[in-house]
């Protein structure tokens, strides 16, 4: 593994994620810096802790910096040219996870479009700092010239654009004749590593890698199964994550944009979070979802991990994210299968039947029936 220096919030739900993304990118995080702020002018952080940063890496000889927020072109050049090693921000972290994860060639095509997106967005500014006379190197330059940079990043993200629509319209061919034939489709969606790919592979018998790394799916899975006899498809897609950037969303849109087909959307929650670490993980499952334009009269939410929370633990969480309210939520174990007949019962009735048929889910005093021995 690479070393690191890590730079994020003094939080520790956002640290451990923050390390997540870091050992799924290929890197060791040799020295944390905790800051309460992130968004100073010129270098993101103060001089003074610049300065100390700089002293640290003079020592200890980092392979880069990773900095736990967004960049700046100009702050990440301010970065890399006082401390001379490479910096990496939360987007373009991200992105080597994607690259590394990707596996088929429709996620390669992806994440390349998301990155010249990424690089689109700095392009300018790189440019103009190399006509200032400056060496904006660290930034990725490489050894382009300056004056067809911005250009050739275009005409190769058009040759992108062009392949992944091809495969867009192939997938609205298949959805076609999905619904010709009469079948219906579930799609997981959820926060990276709340366990879609264990639900996936406990309701499909497959044998998908399950991992509690970030982004151990990045191509959608479909695969037919029974529910009470009847057909159906789930698919299992990309996982969501705070601070991804809309142009990452487009570049995943022909992926993710089966969430917007599906007749459910079973949005899968780790209950044994924190509160404060749920309640950030399901407004950024409600931002992407409202970005793809998913009918949230669709979504249902499954409880995941609750065997790692008691049932009183669940439902003060369920209120505090604002779900009581909601009749389309279960708390479930992908692991114990505890309540999976009753988040399928759910599904059922969701394909069956208009929303407002479906009865409400029991209040605090009868909570316990969701931890009934289930059927066989």
């Amino acid at each position: 593994m690479l070393s690191a220096i890590l730079i994020t919030y003094d939080n520790e739900d956002t640290i451990r994620e923050a390390y997540g993304l870091c050992e799924a990118a290929g890197y060791k995080v040799d020295k944390l810096i905790r800051q309460k702020f992130l968004n100073k002018a010129r270098y993101g952080i103060g001089e003074g802790k610049m300065l100390e940063i700089k002293e640290i890496s003079d020592r200890i000889k980092p392979d880069v910096l990773i900095y736990d927020e967004i960049l700046k072109p100009s702050q990440n050049y301010n970065l890399a040219s006082k401390l001379k090693i490479n910096i990496l921000d939360r987007e373009s972290l991200i992105l080597e996870i994607f690259e590394r994860r990707a596996t088929s060639s429709e996620s390669h095509l992806q994440i390349k479009l998301a990155q010249f997106r990424y690089e689109m967005s700095r392009a300018k500014e790189k440019v103009r700092l190399a006509k200032q006379g400056e060496q904006p190197g660290f930034m990725g330059i490489g050894m382009y010239e300056v004056d067809s940079y911005y250009n050739d990043i275009q005409n190769r993200m058009k040759s992108v654009k062009s392949k992944l629509e091809k495969m867009g319209k192939q997938r609205a061919l298949h959805r076609e004749a999905r619904r010709r034939v009469g079948l219906k489709t579930i799609s997981l969606a959820g926060y990276t590593s709340a366990g879609k790919t264990t639900l996936f592979n406990l309701l499909t018998g497959e044998t998908k890698q399950e991992s509690p790394e970030l982004f151990t799916t990045l191509s959608t899975t479909t695969r037919k199964v029974l529910i009470d006899k009847d057909p159906v498809l789930i698919s299992d897609t990309v996982g969501f994550i705070s601070k991804l950037p809309a142009y990452m969303i487009e570049a995943f849109k022909s992926t993710l944009e089966e969430l917007k087909y599906a007749e459910v959307v079973i949005v899968v929650i780790d209950i044994s979070d924190s509160e404060v670490e749920l309640r950030k993980k399901y407004r950024s499952c409600l931002k992407t979802m409202a970005d793809l334009d998913v009918d949230q009269e669709r979504v249902i939410y499954a409880l995941n991990k609750s065997d790692l929370a008691e049932p009183d633990q669940i439902l003060q969480k369920a209120e505090f994210i604002g779900l009581t309210n909601s009749k389309k939520w279960v708390p479930v174990s992908a692991v114990t299968q505890q309540n999976i007949p009753k988040l399928l019962e759910l599904v059922k009735k969701m394909i069956s039947n208009p929303p407002q048929q479906i009865k409400e889910i029991p209040r605090k005093q009868d909570l316990s029936k969701f931890y009934e021995q289930d059927d066989d």
